[in-house]
């Protein structure tokens, strides 16, 4: 419901011209499609930006912000496996201008 709502206020945001950060997820490529027609019916240009990092670095990171202990919400191993299960790299095919980090 939220994408439903927002999809003509931010097709309109880009048909303007203004620059649009979505904090969305976009660990599949279902949900990528979602934001690709909203690229493609403003007209406007993308990046998709990538951190391809492994799991071993990923679950690190996350074990540290864990530790740290400055949010309410914490991660095991066993979620972030779960979690990590749904993700599907992007594709060149899936239209995005993808800027890559490793």
């Amino acid at each position: 419901r939220l994408r439903n709502a927002m999809k003509p206020h931010l097709v309109s945001l880009l048909k303007a011209g203004l620059s649009v950060v979505l904090d969305f997820p976009a660990n599949t490529q279902t949900n990528r499609e979602w934001m690709m027609s909203s690229i493609m019916e403003s007209g406007a240009s993308n990046q998709l930006h990538y951190l391809k990092v492994s799991d071993d670095v990923c679950k690190s990171r996350l074990r540290g912000r864990n530790a740290e202990g400055e949010h309410e919400f914490s991660t095991s191993d066993q979620q972030f496996e779960i979690i990590t299960h749904y993700f599907s790299d992007p594709t060149a095919d899936e239209g995005f201008n993808i800027v890559e980090y490793s």
